[in-house]
């Protein structure tokens, strides 16, 4: 195998010898050891060949200490003996979105989710922009899916009760000398089925007049948009919870026990299951999920990004989604190599997010942020809109992609254990392409399991009422009603109490001040929930009836009060 050879003659020269390349069972093995992480993941990518193999890194990192997976402390027999039709491992957009379309099947489903709510990593995590199918090419999973899940979106939204819209995205061009460049780019991407005109100046200032000066030119892509990642992914698991759907919150695959090629049960912190096919849509954790399954044949190299939030008062800077051309990769390392650039987005909220960058770590888990990534960011978008200030940002955040080396996803049975599907290394666009995905995995599930329809299946979900959004009229009428919602909790957001109790009483659990945050915005203001917390966390208390000191900010170690500085509180 010629290919080989000259492989491991490159990896030698590259790095001296300390890693070469093993292939068995139409798996390229990546071994040795290398104390840079960055120089792990430019191994890994080196060595990609899409048509031969697919890459497993198994280079050790002698740089650092990998953090272990972080596990619910609580253990129990709760679900022990259980035996679920199947068994979604993983509570982000994909899984979420997998086990409300299986529920179209007469099939028994379990979702468990080692967080305590769901949309905690990625799903939560990133910009809630839907792509239009930029720098994908023909033949990417991603491609096919990305677009397949674009079209999507209003039925799937509209279904939902989940606000989305189609705002457009302007591509912007700052060099005038790359006017040339520019129309062939517009003539590539209609080519590639995707939509896109020719903006000028003239024509940009008019519809977003407080771009940068600098801009040249802009390409438009309107079938570009924005969608609340998270709420969809909390829409999508309340509507499969309520077509019969089995979620459980903190419990985490430990380990599996396969014979002759087949899973036979799952081991969780609360007991043994025993499924008939498991679903691998665990992220970053992916491939130990595949390593557990005995079925290991990719790799996945976590990516941070960073996003921030602006205040409302800056959303009239960008209407729609704006990003810089980025013109060519400029750093010799592997970071931003895969990145599509970020962007500055008007949610469907009503603000500005901005972001995210991409660099490569070994910290699947740490969501830390850095001033570093901030003004990275800023410098870089500022090219679009040279009115952001650093003043006006209210929040940041910092999400984990699960990249494969293939820069591509994995929809497919497993391909050495017979009863497992995997939906792994979905990254951006994970969240335009998850309906269609979802789709796709339902169907080749109820193939294997041979499972009917569920004549049954409401598609439909109802979302809490948004009481500042109704007319005078309807608002006066539901306050009648229920006077609840005449009590304004979070003033920045116009948050009543009456949305914060409907939110606890939602088919998927939520009993923590950020669970109802990402539900009805309480804290999502200027001022963070530093005014509305406490009462929060106060009407967490009484409607659960726990005391206050047990009331948690975001999961089972996220304490917020310690004990009681008065009695009888």
């Amino acid at each position: 195998m010629t290919f080989i050879f000259k492989l491991n003659n490159k990896l030698y020269n590259a790095f001296g010898g300390k890693v070469h390349a093993v292939l068995k069972d139409g798996c390229l093995y990546l071994k040795g050891e290398l104390p840079v992480w960055d120089d792990i993941v430019r191994v890994g990518m080196m060595s990609v060949n899409k048509k031969k193999y697919t890459v497993v890194n198994d280079i050790l990192f002698t740089g650092g200490m990998i953090p272990p997976m972080r596990m619910p402390p609580l253990h129990d027999n709760a679900l022990e003996g259980a035996r679920p039709d199947v068994l979604v491992i993983g509570g982000g957009i994909v899984g979420c979105a997998i086990a409300r379309e299986l529920k179209r099947y007469d099939i028994d489903v379990m979702l468990v989710e080692k967080e305590h709510d769901v949309a905690l990593h990625a799903s939560g995590r990133n910009d809630g922009m839907i792509h239009p199918g930029l720098e994908l090419q023909k033949g990417q999973l991603k491609k096919k899916y990305n677009d397949k899940g674009n079209r999507m979106y209003p039925q799937v939204c509209g279904e939902l009760d989940v606000p989305f819209r189609y705002t457009g995205q302007y591509l912007c061009f700052t060099d005038g000398w790359m006017k040339p460049a520019v129309i062939v780019s517009l003539l590539y991407w209609k080519f590639m089925g995707i939509p896109a005109a020719y903006i000028s100046r003239r024509r940009l200032a008019k519809k977003e007049p407080n771009l940068n000066d600098k801009i040249k030119c802009a390409l438009f892509f309107p079938t570009a948009g924005v969608v609340c990642p998270y709420g969809l992914t909390i829409a999508y698991a309340e509507n499969a919870a309520d077509n019969g759907a089995k979620i459980y919150l903190d419990t985490a695959v430990i380990d599996t026990d396969v014979r002759n090629g087949k899973i036979e049960s799952v081991i969780t912190n609360h007991g043994r299951v025993y499924p008939k096919l498991v679903i691998n849509a665990a992220g970053v954790f992916a491939e130990k999920i595949a390593r557990l399954a005995h079925d290991r044949f990719f790799s996945i190299h976590p990516r941070r990004g960073t996003s921030m939030i602006f205040d409302k008062k800056a959303a009239s800077l960008v209407k729609t989604i704006a990003s810089p051309f980025k013109v060519s990769q400029t750093k010799s390392s592997v970071q931003e190599a895969h990145s599509k650039g970020g962007g500055i987005m008007h949610t469907v909220d009503g603000n500005l997010l901005v972001g995210p960058d991409a660099i490569e770590t070994f910290e699947r888990e740490n969501f830390s942020t850095n001033q570093e990534s901030i003004r990275t960011v800023l410098t870089k978008q500022r090219r679009a809109a040279s009115g952001l200030l650093e003043r006006d940002i209210i929040t940041c955040f910092t999400g984990i992609r699960a990249a494969t080396y293939e820069e591509d996803f994995i929809v497919s049975f497993g391909k050495f254990t017979e009863n497992i599907i995997h939906a792994a290394g979905i990254q951006s666009p994970g969240l335009t392409a998850a309906p269609a995905i979802a789709v796709d995995i339902s169907k080749m599930a109820a193939g294997y399991l041979n499972a009917g329809v569920n004549e049954n299946f409401n598609p439909k979900r109802k979302a809490i009422v948004r009481a500042a959004e109704l007319p005078d009229a309807e608002r006066d009428a539901l306050i009648k009603k229920e006077p609840d919602y005449g009590v304004i909790v979070c003033r920045c957001e116009e948050i009543s109490r009456g949305e914060i109790i409907a939110a606890l009483r939602r088919s998927v659990p939520c009993d923590t001040v950020d669970g109802v945050k990402r539900r009805v915005r309480p804290g999502m203001g200027r001022c963070q929930g530093s005014f509305c917390g406490p009462h929060v966390a106060e009407i967490i208390a009484g409607e659960m009836q726990i005391p206050a000191t047990r009331v948690r900010k975001m999961s089972y170690n996220s304490s917020i009060l310690l004990c009681n500085n008065k009695e009888n509180i």
